[in-house]
């Protein structure tokens, strides 16, 4: 074949890849703008429904109304308009009152996220996943695991009074900028590793490299890993630090330390070495000093508190191999989100 004409074909083949580009990318950007304004007419026929139809009843006669409007709205524009939606479109806009959070989110998150989230009766709760979803750019379907697994009262930041969350919520949201209390977790569910009832140290490190993927999932946002056994020297002693992590979003060195015990205020000791050591030999200009993680079977909650660790670079979090029942994690979550709020007002 003729050189002049195998330079056209693959230049014809570059073009081709040209054009399909921007045309995946004009369907995608159609496809954002549609499903916004959608969401847009949806919250305004739940507004609308719930202000000048229902009048606030919810009795016999405004359940009336809903079914013949489904039927009539039916008849005209087809299937989607059924009594089911219209009253996803009424919780909806109950729940989303402000105009503004929707306006604002609605580019971000489709309108299955919305329903989602409709359901959630905690304010608080709910608009943590909603900025979580919008930042993350989570899936419906992640969206629905967050909740499942409870990962809002796992986070460090569900312990904190609401007004902090909110402040820090509103900076995640205005500039982006992630809190560690946003990232970090307690307890952490690594029931993904299937270890059996005894393991060594060791046995657990393995088994997180071999499932790293779903480790940093479960570690959460802008987690890269660095090393295993990270060997530090100082006076001519070596030192091994289990895991090394960076985080982007908090723009630090992330050291994680696998214990198959209890908690121990050593343990705080043995951290504070590391991190000082990756603070004065790795930390780079531009980055925040580092962070420990002491991952440990169980802790004293006196003890952790008496360490006074409020304030410190050293996070220390129980882990769960075996996945308790969902209720039985609720009621222990709850139970320490209370504890924690109490010590705050006090």
């Amino acid at each position: 074949m003729d050189n002049n004409l195998l330079i056209s074909v693959e230049n014809s083949q570059i073009f081709v890849n040209e054009i399909s580009e921007l045309i995946q990318s004009s369907k995608q950007r159609a496809a954002v703008a549609v499903n916004a304004e959608l969401t847009l007419l949806y919250w305004h026929v739940g507004k609308r429904i719930n202000e000048y139809v229902l009048q606030g009843d919810r009795g016999d006669y405004g359940q009336q109304v809903i079914t013949i409007l489904a039927k009539k709205l039916t008849e005209q524009f087809g299937k989607g308009w059924g009594r089911t939606h219209l009253l996803y479109c009424i919780k909806f806009a109950e729940i989303f009152s402000d105009i503004e959070i929707v306006h604002a989110l609605r580019g971000q998150l489709s309108w299955t996220h919305f329903k989602t989230l409709s359901y959630i009766e905690d304010p608080l709760k709910r608009e943590f996943y909603a900025t979580m979803a919008a930042q993350e750019c989570w899936s419906t379907r992640t969206l629905d695991e967050r909740i499942g697994s409870l990962l809002f009262e796992r986070t460090a930041i569900s312990k904190k009074p609401d007004e902090t969350v909110i402040q820090e919520l509103n900076l995640l949201r205005k500039q982006g900028q992630y809190n560690q209390s946003l990232v970090l977790k307690d307890p952490y569910i690594l029931d993904f590793l299937e270890l059996n009832d005894r393991y060594l140290e060791k046995d657990l490190e393995d088994a997180i490299l071999r499932e790293i993927e779903q480790f940093l999932l479960e570690l959460g946002a802008g987690f890269t890993f660095i090393a295993r056994q990270k060997r530090i020297q100082i006076d001519e002693d070596d030192f091994y630090i289990d895991l090394l992590f960076y985080n982007r979003k908090l723009k630090r060195l992330i050291a994680i330390e696998l214990k198959t015990e209890k908690f121990k205020p050593a343990h705080k000791s043995q951290m504070e070495l590391y991190l000082a050591w990756l603070a004065k030999y790795e930390q780079e200009e531009d980055e925040n000093p580092p962070l420990g993680i002491i991952l440990c079977t169980s802790k004293k909650q006196e003890q952790v508190e008496l360490l006074d660790l409020k304030q410190s670079d050293i996070h220390i979090a129980e882990y769960l191999t075996v996945l308790p029942s969902k209720k039985l994690l609720e009621q222990r979550l709850h139970l320490a989100v209370k504890k924690a709020k109490q010590r705050f007002s006090h």
